[in-house]
């Protein structure tokens, strides 16, 4: 039975002192008033009387019968007082909710037999507050804030329900009306810069090196697996045409889609519409750069009006918007041609999404783990040479580094995010996929810069990485870093030294959640209010998340920040080297770099045997990598390092196998495969 039940019941005997709660249960028999009443018509208090005996034979029958009759006849009313939630609201579990029933400001209890109308007017009224201040303080348990007393519990229940709800009505009535983040972005700006001069003038773009001597190969699979640079090459040079290599990429995307499951929506009349403008532009002379009429893809959670922008989502599927994110204009400034909405998992977490799972095209027994899933898959398989993907707290590292392509995760505040959905302003990052370090430089150039829109970017003035002198660098690398990315640089004149990241701060985990799930809820507050987590695609994800984040209180969260800000000063003076080599898709650094806002860019290292493989051969793979992080706002020396490991390597290069799985390797199509443990990230 439930405490604050018992306490009314001892209140209105005058018994509190005289028996123990757990004693009234033994006498009664029921362990919940629910189960009582679920009997009454069956008991009578006689039966009650003779439980009491069984139980309590030292106590006379007298006290046995007015203990046992009037509990009897006041159970029924307690009842009444404390009807389940679910009486009042249909939506509701009566079970979840049995202690925070009589809270109800709506709540009616009978009147009992006093000595006369005062006494029976105190009592009750005493009865309901001691009750209402049980409830309210069992309530407070999920805040780590039941340490009022009974005064101050009443106090802040009068407070909330005069003056802090109306206004978090108000406030929610105003701005969270439409889910995503679109709209009315927070003012309270995070910025990871370390340094805080001021960058001089507009920032200068890179001057990437050329690509010279490039010849068209004879077969489209081998061109559908060239760099940025060289694709852009043999566009500059007239071998092929923008529409030419728009089509090989639009029939290799519906060539694989159907097993990778990574592709939303084909933008084809788009993409022929701007290949055709872009070969125009170069017949009539206009060159616009290195991205010239190339193709690529962009995750769904970034808006293109005309094309459903679905989020991943059940909910969202259908949805259009009317927005066009600045990312898509950065790129369509630059002649790029969208090809294809790729998969984002359901609201950006994970791989799951409306349509299905995306796989990885390394192991298509695989799933691609992480919500660039789209991106990463189709990068990898070659359908396309780059896309855009998100990060906030794994997105692009985990997809990268099971797919085996190069990614990069920019300091915060390089990209701008207008019309991308928002989980959190102060985590979310959008990069490239892309086949090489190169070509990453290359897209980062094309969408960096201040939107005017999004308040954490910035004009961060990075220095070329195409003119990086890495001889005069000196890279930590971690006990987990791949040895061979440390002796390949070593030997182009790296100072490269063993090193460590110390910081204090243990709960760098729980801080990254704590941000991104309370800023996730203030994005999709009407989503859960009106019950849509219920049709999510994976009910172990957002929904438990969110549904934690409701009781995060504001204090808490400022805490969470301040425990942030701490773990950023400590990670600045511990930052020691010009870079740091280390595993890429270790848990904690991922929430570190996250909440720090340190570059990363992923760096395929080579491939080894998928554990359990068919007997025989099989040429599925499982990808190593690494991961080069760098300051905020010094990409340029990750890309810069990681162009000088992939010049003198070919592990990025090596394509998946999947039109060769091997001799003795036979999946069926769709793959059957027991879905695997999902990671906690976004």
């Amino acid at each position: 039975m439930a405490v604050g039940h018992l306490v009314f019941v001892f209140y209105i005997l005058e018994l509190g002192a005289e028996l123990k709660i757990v004693e009234i249960e033994k006498i009664i028999g029921f362990s919940t008033l629910e189960d009582f009443m679920a009997v009454e018509g069956e008991t009578s208090a006689s039966n009650v009387v003779a439980a009491a005996a069984a139980a309590y034979p030292g106590v006379s029958l007298l006290w046995r019968r007015v203990v046992a009759v009037l509990v009897f006849l006041l159970l029924p009313s307690v009842a009444v007082c404390s009807a389940p939630l679910s009486q009042q609201d249909s939506r509701s579990n009566s079970s979840s909710h049995r202690l925070l029933a009589s809270t109800s400001t709506n709540m009616v209890c009978p009147t009992y037999p006093m000595r006369n109308d005062q006494d029976r007017a105190n009592s009750t009224a005493g009865s309901e507050k001691v009750i209402k201040a049980s409830c309210i303080r069992d309530a407070l348990k999920l805040l780590d804030a039941n340490f009022f007393n009974d005064t101050k519990v009443l106090e802040i229940e009068k407070g909330a329900l005069e003056f802090n709800i109306p206004i978090i009505r108000a406030n929610r009535k105003l701005v969270a009306s439409v889910d995503g983040g679109l709209h009315n972005p927070s003012p309270l700006v995070f910025n990871p810069q370390w340094r805080r001069e001021k960058s001089q003038g507009k920032c200068k773009r890179f001057s990437h090196s050329t690509v010279s001597g490039i010849q068209r190969p004879k077969s489209e699979e081998d061109i559908a697996f060239m760099t940025v640079l060289e694709l852009g090459e043999l566009i500059k040079t007239k071998q092929i045409t923008s529409e030419g290599l728009t089509r090989i990429f639009l029939e290799r995307l519906k060539r694989y889609n159907p097993v990778l499951e990574a592709v939303v929506t084909y933008t084809e009349d788009l993409a022929y519409k701007q290949a055709k403008e872009a070969d125009k532009l170069l017949a009539e002379g206009v060159y616009l750069g290195p991205l010239h009429g190339i193709p690529y893809g962009l995750k769904d959670i970034i808006s293109v009006p005309g094309y459903k922008t679905t989020w991943g989502s059940t909910t969202f599927k259908n949805q259009i918007l009317d927005i066009e994110a600045w990312v898509y204009k950065k790129l369509k400034s630059a002649g790029a041609v969208l090809v294809a909405k790729l998969v984002s998992g359901s609201l950006a977490y994970d791989d799951i999404w409306f349509g299905g799972r995306t796989r990885n095209p390394w192991n298509i027994e695989e799933f691609s783990t992480g919500s660039s899933a789209g991106p990463a898959a189709c990068t990898s398989a070659g359908m396309v040479p780059f896309a855009i993907g998100s990060e906030t707290a794994g997105s692009i590292s985990y997809p990268a580094a099971r797919c085996g392509v190069t990614a990069l995760r920019p300091t915060f505040g390089t990209v701008g995010r207008t019309g991308v959905m928002s989980l959190s302003e102060s985590l979310d990052k959008l990069g490239p996929f892309c086949r090489d370090a190169a070509s990453c430089a290359i897209i980062l150039d094309a969408i960096r810069g201040k939107d005017p829109d999004d308040l954490s970017s910035r004009d961060i003035p990075f220095d070329d990485p195409f003119s990086v002198d890495i001889t005069k660098l000196t890279v930590g690398y971690l006990e987990d870093a791949e040895m061979e990315v440390v002796h390949v640089l070593a030997s182009k004149g790296v100072n490269v030294v063993p090193f460590k990241l110390n910081y204090t701060v243990d709960s760098v985990q729980g801080i990254l959640n704590f941000t991104m799930d309370v800023d996730m809820l203030a994005h999709f507050d009407e989503w859960q209010r009106s019950l849509q987590d219920d049709v999510y695609e994976a009910q172990d994800q957002w929904p438990v998340e969110l549904r934690r984040a409701r009781v995060v209180s504001a204090v808490d969260y400022m805490q969470a920040q301040r425990a942030r800000g701490k773990l950023i000063r400590e990670v600045k003076e511990s930052f020691t080297v010009d870079a740091f080599i280390g595993n890429v898709t270790d848990w904690e650094k991922v929430c570190l770099g996250n909440l720090v806002g340190l570059p990363v860019i992923v760096v395929p290292t080579g491939l080894k045997n998928i554990s359990d493989p068919p007997s025989g051969h099989t040429r599925r793979r499982t990808t190593v990598n690494t991961g080069i992080y760098a300051p905020p706002d010094h990409d340029h020396i990750a890309l810069a390092l990681a162009m000088a490991y992939q010049s003198t390597t070919n592990h990025h290069k090596q394509r998946p196998p999947i039109d060769d799985l091997g001799p003795n390797d036979k999946i069926p199509s769709p793959p059957m495969v027991t879905i695997p443990p999902r990671l906690p990230h976004g």
